[in-house]
C-alpha cells in the first residue's frame, strides 16, 4: 500500500484530495496546511489527519503530492528528494530556473520517481490523438480565461500558457530555434495576457496566445500538418480530424474536392473521447510508475524544458518593456 501525504489543501489540494481517495492501493496518511481555517474544514469533512510541519508529514509516507503556490515548491520538493521520497507537484516546477536546475540534478542522483503536474497531457481530448501520427509544421494555441485572483502570484505564461508550451514539446520532435513575444500586465504586476512565436529548428512554428481577463473561456490547439489539420478543443473535450483520406478511414465523412492537382477525397473523423478524469489519472500514472518502477509520463526534465521556454518568453516580454 503505497503511502501519500498532500502538501496544500486549497482549492486545486481539495480536488487531488478527492481523488486520492479512490485510487487503489494507496492509502492517504495525511495533509500538511498551514491555513488554520482550511485546516479545520479538510480535517472535518474528510477525517483526515493534520500533520503541523512538513517534516513530520514526510517522514510517515512514500510519496509527497505538492498542490502548494509556486514559491513554496523548490523548498517541499528538495526536502522529499532529500528523504527519498517520490515527487507529485503542481505546475510550475519550481519558480526559478535555479531551483529547476538543482530539482532535476537532485532527482537525477536519486533512486525517486519524480512527476510534474501538466495535467492537459490527460485531458480526453489530447488522449483521443495519441494513436494518431502527430508531426504538425504550425501549431496555434488560444488558452483563455476570465480573471481570477487565485494563481496571479505568477505570471499569465507559468498560470496558463505553461499547459501549451509542455504540450507543443512533446509532440514537436525539435529543439526550440527562436521565440519571439509581447505580453502586457493589465490587473497584476505580471504579464497577464501574451502572445508568443516559438520557432522549431526543423521549421514548425507555434503561435500561442493566453489571457486571464477574457470574458469568455477558451482552451484550444490547432495542428496543421502535411494532409491533415487536427482541432483539439481541451475545454469542451471535443477532437476534429480533417485530412486527405486513406484506405483506413473508413468510418469517417468524407467528400471529394477538386484541386489543380486532381480530384482529392477529404475525410472528416471526431475520434473517440475517453472518459476519463485528467487529474484521477495522472495520480494513478504516478502510482503506476512508482509500484511498477517505470518512467513517469511528465517527468522533472519535461517540466524544466517547459519552465525553461516559458522564462525565455518573460525575458523577451521585459526585453520588449524596457525597450518601448
Amino acid at each position: 500500500m503505497l503511502k501519500v501525504g498532500i502538501f496544500g489543501v486549497g482549492h486545486l489540494g481539495k480536488f487531488h484530495l478527492n481523488n486520492w481517495k479512490d485510487i487503489r492501493d494507496t492509502e492517504l496518511v495525511g495533509f500538511y496546511d498551514p491555513n488554520d481555517d482550511i485546516a479545520q474544514q479538510v480535517t472535518e469533512k474528510y477525517q483526515l489527519a493534520r500533520f503541523l510541519d512538513a517534516e513530520s508529514l514526510m517522514n510517515a509516507c512514500d510519496a509527497v503530492d505538492i498542490v502548494t503556490p509556486t514559491p513554496f515548491h523548490f523548498e517541499l520538493c528538495k526536502m522529499a528528494i532529500r528523504k527519498g521520497k517520490n515527487v507529485f507537484v503542481e505546475k510550475p516546477l519550481a519558480h526559478t530556473m535555479d531551483e529547476e536546475r538543482e530539482l532535476v540534478k537532485l532527482a537525477k542522483e536519486s533512486n525517486i520517481k519524480f512527476q510534474v503536474g501538466h495535467v492537459e497531457r490527460f485531458n480526453p481530448a489530447f488522449l483521443a490523438v495519441q494513436q494518431t501520427d502527430l508531426k504538425p509544421m504550425f501549431i496555434e494555441v488560444h488558452r483563455l480565461a476570465e480573471f481570477n485572483p487565485r494563481g496571479t502570484e505568477v505570471s499569465v505564461i507559468l498560470d496558463l500558457m505553461i499547459h501549451d508550451i509542455d504540450i507543443i514539446l512533446s509532440i514537436v520532435n525539435s529543439d526550440v530555434k527562436n521565440i519571439s513575444a509581447s505580453g502586457v500586465a493589465v490587473m497584476t504586476d505580471t504579464p497577464d495576457i501574451a502572445n508568443v512565436r516559438i520557432e522549431f529548428n526543423n521549421g514548425c512554428v507555434a503561435n500561442l496566445t493566453s489571457s486571464r481577463i477574457s470574458m469568455k473561456k477558451m482552451r484550444k490547439m490547432r495542428l496543421f500538418q502535411k494532409d491533415a489539420y487536427i482541432g483539439i478543443d481541451f475545454l469542451n473535450k471535443k477532437t476534429e480530424i480533417i485530412k486527405l483520406k486513406t484506405p483506413q478511414d473508413v468510418d469517417a465523412f468524407s467528400f471529394d474536392l477538386d484541386t489543380p492537382h486532381g480530384k482529392k477525397t477529404i475525410a472528416i473523423a471526431n475520434p473517440l473521447i475517453p472518459e476519463v478524469n485528467a487529474i484521477k489519472m495522472e495520480l494513478e500514472k504516478f502510482r503506476d510508475a512508482i509500484v511498477n518502477n517505470t518512467p513517469t509520463i511528465v517527468s522533472e526534465v519535461d517540466g524544466f524544458r517547459a519552465m525553461d521556454v516559458a522564462h525565455q518568453i518573460l525575458q523577451k516580454i521585459k526585453n520588449n518593456s524596457l525597450t518601448s
